[in-house]
């Protein structure tokens, strides 16, 4: 990897509203910055659960958090995913981090330079379409999409390799004390982290904290 080009970190975790809110401007920042700096996701682990955890435990919540979160990000909310908050008696889902997190690790080696679309992709299927991601089928249309092999991916999702790469990617998290997402680091050629962003913040807002950022290293290097 090459070491000169700062790298932005991208915090995020599948089951995060804000974090799919986000998507365009994090988005918008890969396109924008694409030839000052590599790029990288980490998967949060934001749900998980010992025992499974039911959309009931927190329906109530995001049917009251998703219109701000519409009304501060301009993303719209499913009616698919909603039928699920807003009829949690009637929902089978239980939620979990750890699949996704694991799609995400394989996405990311087989489609390093689209880390972000699939990043995308696998929020607008769970939050407007309404897909279960603990589902092994939830993730089948994104195979067609970028013609991936599913008989491959499937094996990968249950393999021990990947399961560990989401879960050192967990770690990392953890390590690095983020407790909300979705967080946004730049990690320079010497090795240091610096903060860009830590939670939702609009497009302008980001490009300035960063461009701050970047101008603070460039003038020391």
């Amino acid at each position: 990897m090459n070491q000169q080009k700062p790298i932005l970190i991208y915090c995020y975790d599948a089951y995060c509203g804000w974090c799919y809110g986000f998507s365009p401007v994090i988005k918008k920042i890969a396109d924008e910055y694409a030839d000052k700096l590599q790029f990288e996701i980490l998967s949060g682990g934001m749900i998980l659960p010992e025992q499974p955890m039911h959309i009931g435990m927190i329906a109530e919540y995001v049917s009251k958090a998703y219109h701000r979160v519409e009304e501060m990000t301009g993303i719209q909310f499913g009616n698919d995913f909603l039928w699920h908050i807003n009829h949690p008696d009637m929902s089978d889902w239980f939620l979990n981090s750890e699949k996704p997190a694991i799609a995400m690790c394989i996405f990311k080696q087989e489609l390093p330079e689209r880390i972000f679309e699939c990043a995308t992709d696998l929020q607008y299927a769970l939050n407007y379409e309404g897909r279960d991601l603990t589902d092994d089928e939830a993730y089948r249309h994104l195979l067609e999409k970028y013609q991936l092999n599913a008989t491959d991916f499937y094996q990968k999702l249950h393999s021990d390799e990947f399961k560990k790469e989401a879960y050192d990617e967990f770690a990392i998290i953890k390590q690095w004390e983020i407790s909300g997402f979705p967080a946004v680091l730049l990690q320079t050629a010497d090795g240091k982290l610096r903060w860009i962003a830590s939670g939702f913040m609009p497009y302008e807002e980001l490009q300035s904290a960063l461009d701050k950022v970047l101008l603070e290293y460039e003038q020391r290097n």
